[in-house]
């Protein structure tokens, strides 16, 4: 890891040092920097973000974070003594920094892996609708008649669109807590 402090930031965020010290990032796994003004932090995220064209997590407590939050992929906001502006502005809020861990490697792998099975469910799902009316217009002759009524249109798409990924997404659970916090490489094998 790399830390780093408000002084030096400064001198590294000129156009002269920038490339240097993204290729000093880009081997570290993590970047903290202490001490830093807000438009630093946020400087710093933007940076990364827009030159790396890395995803960008920021993790910030107070009202001074709230900048470096809003800019980055993913903000992670930590209720505590500085007060809620950080919250406020944060995609997720956490009580303390060490529950940080189980929202990326438990909650974060759980939310990856129902999203890429749900695209995939409203994919099929659509092809299956497409093709009954394909095959259809060669069964009428492709006059354009309608297969169905417009009211079994409606209840086909509010059963299969709302009902499964209302349970999928309450019951799935490819692998359990636990063992994704024993084993945090199974997030990133699951990309």
């Amino acid at each position: 890891g790399l830390v780093i402090d408000g002084r030096t930031l400064e001198h590294v965020l000129h156009d002269s040092l920038q490339n240097i010290f993204l290729e000093l990032t880009e081997k570290c796994r993590a970047v903290v920097c202490c001490q830093a003004t807000p438009l630093q932090k946020s400087v710093l995220v933007r940076l990364v973000r827009s030159k790396l064209k890395a995803m960008t997590l920021a993790v910030g407590d107070g009202a001074n974070d709230v900048s470096m939050i809003q800019v980055a992929d993913t903000g992670v906001g930590i209720s505590g003594q500085e007060g809620m502006q950080a919250v406020m502005a944060s995609d997720f809020a956490i009580s303390q920094f060490r529950h940080l861990r189980k929202l990326l490697l438990v909650h974060g792998h759980w939310c990856y892996t129902r999203l890429t099975n749900m695209v995939l469910y409203y994919f099929y799902k659509n092809v299956t609708y497409v093709n009954l009316l394909f095959w259809y217009q060669f069964f009428c002759g492709f006059s354009g008649t309608s297969m169905t009524d417009y009211w079994i249109l409606i209840l086909f798409n509010l059963l299969f669109t709302s009902v499964p990924p209302i349970i999928y997404g309450v019951l799935d659970k490819d692998v359990s807590a636990e063992i994704l916090m024993e084993l945090p490489q199974l997030y990133t094998m699951s990309q």
